[in-house]
């Protein structure tokens, strides 16, 4: 495993959240996100374990410095404690660590688990008002499906993410990466820092709820919207919008273009140096609501003439024409890009081999820097050893 750790690599007192103590009981990929983004704003925080860690250190190949690349994208900046579940000697330490370090902790737990071992949100925060508490759920509190479990690719499927992605006709498929995991990560990041903000004028902590679904949902809602406000089911478009044509992935005679005419000034732009202005005029094609209409006509036509030419030879002539464009880059490609290199987001970690993307924010011009990669399984025990050693000392 890593031999990073938190310890020795406090954030500096300048950083947004420096002082603030996070408790993280949760493993994958959501309560993660959102943990190593307060941590990345320079929070203290200590992840809590099962003693055989979060499954997402197994989650590979490919491993790096000791896990899984995945864990290893979402678990820097952190402490780790690995703790029994069924000791209650444990668990009695945890509770010690939160009543007398934590502003924050944020659980994924099965609903009502934490709860059973003395370890919720109601009974924690009458002890300690000034707590912050996040549950991440699945499903959310209420509701017929509020105690079953979730993962990312049921909640796109449940949700309908998958029902408008992909091409019209073909099997349903779901985002490459977890959006809906990754996305209620944020949500939670967002709803902790509204409550500590809120705590600093009223001294009160509260309860944020956030889960997998409602976050899938909210990713739905233009959909949602295109539903409720016509009646029509949206259905799929590839790489292109539902709502705005053309608006999508051509392809040249060596990949693909994504090609934004977002607006009937860029496509009578994107007419012309297709040679044919004059279907501006025509009235399949004269406005946005028109093309939506006559989606299949004009991509049908402008489909053969982009194929004539290279990728690069596109991209040359649309932007000195001022139409939005961009290859459909592989990650290597990406990460090799100068504009990429440019940004400076992609940061190397100390004491480990890796390079990692990223806070994707800047304070004055300056990105936080990460500290350290994640921290090997319990190797920051003392954090919690010493409220061991205080209850068996009251035992």
């Amino acid at each position: 495993m890593s031999s990073s750790n938190n310890r020795t690599s406090v954030a500096p007192a300048h950083a947004p959240l420096s002082g603030v103590t996070v408790i993280e009981i949760g493993q994958n990929i959501a309560a993660p996100t959102a943990t190593q983004v307060l941590g990345d704003l320079g929070a203290q925080v200590i992840k809590v374990e099962k003693l055989d860690g979060d499954d997402a250190r197994a989650w590979g190949p490919p491993f790096w410095d000791g896990a899984a690349s995945m864990f290893q994208a979402v678990n820097r900046n952190k402490a780790s404690v690995a703790v029994n579940f069924r000791d209650p000697a444990d668990l009695a330490a945890v509770e010690r660590l939160i009543l007398e370090e934590a502003d924050v902790v944020l659980q994924s737990m099965r609903p009502g688990l934490l709860a059973a071992q003395g370890l919720g949100a109601q009974r924690l925060r009458e002890l300690k008002p000034s707590l912050v508490w996040c549950d991440l759920g699945a499903f959310g509190s209420g509701g017929p499906l509020s105690d079953k479990p979730g993962y990312d690719p049921l909640m796109q499927a449940f949700a309908g993410l998958m029902s408008v992605t992909g091409e019209e006709g073909r099997p349903p498929v779901r985002t490459g990466y977890s959006v809906v995991d990754m996305g209620t990560g944020m949500w939670a990041a967002n709803a902790i820092l509204a409550a500590l903000f809120r705590r600093q004028a009223t001294g009160e902590g509260c309860c944020v709820e956030v889960s997998l679904y409602e976050t899938a949902l909210a990713w739905m809602s233009i959909a949602a919207a295109h539903f409720m406000s016509s009646g029509e089911v949206p259905g799929r478009h590839g790489s292109g919008a539902a709502t705005i044509v053309p608006y999508r992935a051509y392809a040249t005679s060596d990949g693909h273009l994504v090609v934004a005419s977002g607006n009937n000034s860029l496509f009578e732009k994107f007419c012309t140096v297709l040679g044919h202005p004059e279907w501006t005029r025509d009235e399949r094609f004269a406005t946005n609501p028109a093309r939506v209409a006559h989606r299949a006509q004009i991509d049908g036509l402008i489909e053969p003439l982009m194929a004539r030419r290279s990728t690069q030879e596109w991209v040359g002539i649309l932007e000195r024409a001022g139409i939005p464009c961009a290859p459909v880059q592989s990650i290597d490609q990406t990460l090799q890009h100068p504009q990429t290199q440019a940004l400076g987001i992609l940061q190397p970690v100390p004491g480990s081999p890796m390079t990692l993307v990223g806070m994707p924010a800047r304070f004055d011009g300056t990105r936080p820097p990460i500290r350290s990669g994640s921290s090997a399984l319990n190797a920051d025990a003392e954090l919690l050893q010493r409220y061991r050693d205080q209850q068996e000392m009251a035992s």
